[in-house]
């Protein structure tokens, strides 16, 4: 005669561990979103504002001073340049967090500089 055993239904140590490691790194993808943290590479015409003896800086479009080695431009000319943004500046995602994070604070209050005391 076959005895069959019946085991009590536990999942092991090693079973729940796996499945909540998995559960979080599921949910850290969803929450911190890195694909808005890493860098793109751009090619862009870029507005000489200084020249230095390493070569020129010039200012994006996106406001972020690039380095064009072996430059011979002189301030206020146009040239290409290669660098890196971070993904979450070119597809709006860091302005939707500022403006979900502050809703009250609209576009003129976030270029005011000061302390707000009048001399």
């Amino acid at each position: 005669m076959v005895q069959i055993k019946q085991q009590e239904g536990r999942l092991s140590r090693r079973v729940l561990l796996s499945a909540m490691i998995a559960g979080i790194a599921v949910a850290v993808v969803f929450t911190v979103t890195p694909w808005n943290y890493i860098p793109t590479e751009v090619t862009e015409n870029v507005t000489v504002i200084a020249v230095m003896e390493y070569g020129c800086v010039g200012e994006s479009q996106y406001g972020m001073s690039v380095v064009v080695s072996d430059c011979s431009a002189q301030v206020g000319d146009t040239v290409s340049a290669t660098f890196n943004v971070p993904s979450g500046l070119l597809n709006g995602y860091w302005e939707e967090l500022e403006r979900r994070q502050n809703p009250m604070v609209d576009i003129w209050d976030r270029n005011v500089d000061g302390s707000g005391f009048s001399q």
